[in-house]
This record gives C-alpha cells, structure tokens and sequence, in this order.
C-alpha cells in the first residue's frame, strides 16, 4: 500500500505544481506504469541481468532438475534463462506458476555440484509456488519507477515564487529521499520470512536441507568475492535473488538490503536436517 501511495501520489504531485490539471494526469500516468509493472516486470528483471533463454542441449542437467521437481511439485515448469554474470545467484520472475521464468547466474553453475544445484532450484521454484514471485518482480519495478520519479524532478523548470510552499516540501522530500523511500518500500513489501519459508519448502521439496546450506555457503561467498554493482537497475531487484548480491560494507547495499542473515539461514536448515533425522 506505501509502494502504490508513492507511486500515484508522486506523478500527481508533481502534475499539480505544473498544472491545475496536471493532477489528474499525473495520476492516470501512474496507474498506467503500475499496470505496466505488473505486465512487464519479468521481462525488466531478465534484461537487467543480460539474462537470455537456455537450450536444453545447452545445460540438459538444469533442465533436468528443474522438471523433476516441478513434477514432484505437481507445478508447471518455469523457462529456464541464464545471466552472464560470475557471481553466483538465482531467482525467479513472473505473474503466476503458468507464466514464470527462472534464472541462474553462470557463475552459479559453475560452483555448485548437482546436490546443491537441486536445492537451490527449489527454492527458487518455491518462490514461484508461494506466488513470491509476482510481489518481488512488480515490487522491483515500482520501486525503480519511484527512483527515476526523484530523478525527474531535478530536471523540473524553475518554479515562481509565489508556488505553494507545501508542494515545494513535498517535492524536495522525494527528490532527497527518492532512493531510501524506493530502499524501505521494497522491505515493507518483501518480507525475510520469505526467505526462510522458501528455504524450508524447498528442503521438503528436495528432502535435502544440508544441500541447500551447501550451496548457501558457497553462494555467499562467491557474492562477497564478485558483487553486482550497486546500479538503480540492478538495486531495486536485489531483493529477487537467493543471495545479497551487493558488497555488504556499502552504504547503498545496506540500505537496499532485504535479506535474511545467511548464517541464520543455513542454522535453521541444518536445525531442520537434525530433527529429520531424529524422526
């Protein structure tokens, strides 16, 4: 609800400083670029990470995994895309099971054996079954359209003297917040126990959790060795992937970071391994 104040309120904000109809359409823009969002924000997401479909020739394990656990999951199988970057991450995009897609980072592919593969391509598939998917792909994308909002303002004409002093402040505050409002936004929205509920969905999908703490372990690492950089594009999706992919000292990476600890993550698999075991 405070993503989608900011979001219409902003454009009639500013429409109304410029025009005494500017207000209206202002706001019938911004309803446009929700809209938008939630059609396109998949599509957003793929292109921010370069991301492109795979052949199944191309990485027939991948496919593989991704169909046997649909099918356990009695779900649709995803697209499969690949992202160029080394880094390795993965996350999933799209409105419903029907129409979403998964993406795994090449560098992802590389680091991690076929165990660990599995679970995190179920976790990833989790996200899709939870319907995460649609709130973390629309949510990225408003919250982008809430940056380049600020960003527009300071290319607005210079203002009379006489302008109403109240709509000045609330243009200076979006303009000066743009990024921290975009930031919290997407925290209120994308909740850390969404994290852990798909780690633990993907542990009964996979009847594996120390797999998935494998790979966790080594994911982060390979974040930490080769970060994204902190771009709008690539800031305002972070929060899509099964790892912070920013470098954590930064001053932007944590003021966009939605990420549960990952030693709290693997500690709750490893809890989860343990009681399996014992019943």
């Amino acid at each position: 609800m405070a993503l989608l104040t900011a979001v219409l309120g902003g454009p009639a904000l500013i429409g109304s400083s410029l025009d005494p109809a500017g207000a209206l359409i202002g706001l019938v823009a911004a309803l446009t670029s929700v809209i938008y969002a939630y059609r396109s924000s998949d599509r957003l997401a793929l292109k921010a990470m370069r991301a492109r479909l795979a052949d199944e020739s191309e990485v027939p394990e991948l496919f593989r995994i991704v169909r046997e656990l649909s099918a356990t999951a009695c779900q649709p199988m995803p697209e499969i895309y690949i992202s160029p970057t080394q880094a390795p991450n993965a996350f999933v995009v799209g409105r419903s099971p029907q129409h979403a897609a998964i993406c795994c980072t090449e560098g992802l592919l590389l680091v991690l054996d076929e165990r660990e593969l599995r679970g995190v391509l179920g976790h990833e598939l989790s996200h899709i079954h939870n319907r995460d998917s649609l709130i973390s792909s629309t949510v990225g994308t408003l919250a982008g359209m809430v940056l380049f909002l600020a960003s527009l303002l300071w290319l607005r004409p210079g203002r009379s003297d006489d302008e109403d002093g109240l709509t000045l402040i609330g243009t200076l505050l979006i303009i000066l917040l743009g990024g921290p409002l975009a930031a919290s936004l997407i925290r209120l929205a994308v909740s850390r126990s969404r994290e852990y509920e798909a780690d633990s969905c993907a542990a009964t999908l996979t009847s594996d959790p120390l797999a998935l703490a494998s790979a966790l372990r080594k994911i982060d690492a390979g974040t930490r060795l080769l970060p994204l950089p902190v771009e709008p594009r690539l800031q305002v999706r972070g929060h899509m992937m099964i790892a912070d992919p920013f470098r954590a000292e930064t001053v932007m990476s944590r003021l966009f970071s939605t990420h549960a600890p990952m030693p709290d993550r693997i500690a709750r698999l490893e809890r989860l391994a343990s009681s399996t075991r014992r019943s």
